[in-house]
């Protein structure tokens, strides 16, 4: 009978463990990059996986082909074929250059669903136009030799408003808006699963409203630029980014107030500083847990 008691209870806490490790969310960076052509960074994209499912946001140059080396990290769900849900913060052009790249790179490699797309007003209007320009494409790989999968080249386009967007037994994900310069639509989402509350700001300068939704995360992902590295720019240019994107002195300031377990720096602009120099302006004004994010870094 003791043995009995025993057995049972070694396969439950086996059991725990499994089923733990299986619901234990992650983040994976696939891409930390910004207009710059920086050949050590992809651009802007990043995976959460819950439960063998990925999540994307945003889809920058190289998403499919970074997310094929994060599959081979033990990320299956970020094989070409299981790209199937994405999330985009706006439509500026580095975090949308690889929507053709996500529509039809995975239906050639045996994607057997529809994409479905989430993001601002304009989503429709260019996700129509992609498939529209690849219509040659498209035919021939359907109705061709290849005879392809009619369904994997279906795109689902939903324009989001602040709010619930999307949910199923995973996870919740809530768009809220942010202020990005002129963009009448630019948002920052919240990703909440059983066991963390993951916060990616897209791109934006200081916003109160982050600072609500955000409040209390486990991780914060947030765009950044050096302060000293745009007094070195032209007024042109030093108009623009304090308009449109958040200081390293604005993001400590935010993150004195979100308090988030981890804050990662992505979509670093450094402007002839270093990385190590830019992660030093965020230090010299916030003490909590932050990190420089790089490509396929996991969380």
């Amino acid at each position: 009978m003791k043995n009995s008691i025993l057995i049972i209870a070694f396969l439950f806490s086996a059991f725990s463990i499994l089923n733990a490790q299986k619901t234990t969310t992650k983040l994976v960076l696939l891409g930390t990059g910004s207009p710059f052509a920086d050949p050590n960074k992809s651009g802007p994209s990043l995976a959460i996986i819950v439960n063998n499912t990925s999540y994307i946001v945003d889809c920058g140059p190289g998403v499919v082909r970074r997310a094929a080396e994060a599959k081979e990290l033990g990320f299956p769900s970020l094989e070409a074929s299981q790209l199937r849900t994405l999330f985009i913060t706006h439509l500026h052009s580095d975090h949308t250059i690889g929507i053709a790249d996500i529509i039809l790179t995975p239906a050639v490699l045996d994607r057997n669903a529809p994409i479905t797309i989430y993001g601002p007003v304009g989503t429709k209007n260019m996700t129509n136009h992609i498939i529209s320009a690849y219509k040659e494409d498209i035919d021939m790989r359907i109705n061709g030799l290849e005879k392809g999968d009619a369904i994997a080249y279906q795109v689902n386009s939903n324009e989001i408003k602040e709010g619930e967007i999307y949910k199923d037994s995973n996870i919740t994900v809530t768009a809220f808006n942010v202020k990005h310069g002129n963009w009448k639509n630019a948002f920052g989402f919240v990703f909440q699963t059983k066991d963390k509350k993951i916060v990616v700001s897209g791109d934006c300068t200081f916003s109160e409203n982050l600072i609500k939704f955000a409040k209390d995360c486990d991780i914060l992902v947030h765009e950044v630029y050096s302060d000293a590295g745009l007094k070195k720019r032209t007024k042109r240019w030093q108009d623009y980014h304090s308009t449109f994107h958040t200081s390293s002195y604005q993001l400590a300031d935010i993150a004195n107030e979100v308090k988030p377990k981890l804050l990662i720096l992505n979509h670093q602009l450094t402007f002839g500083t270093t990385l190590q120099s830019l992660l030093d302006e965020v230090r010299s004004k916030y003490q909590g847990a932050v990190v420089n994010g790089a490509d396929l870094d996991i969380y």
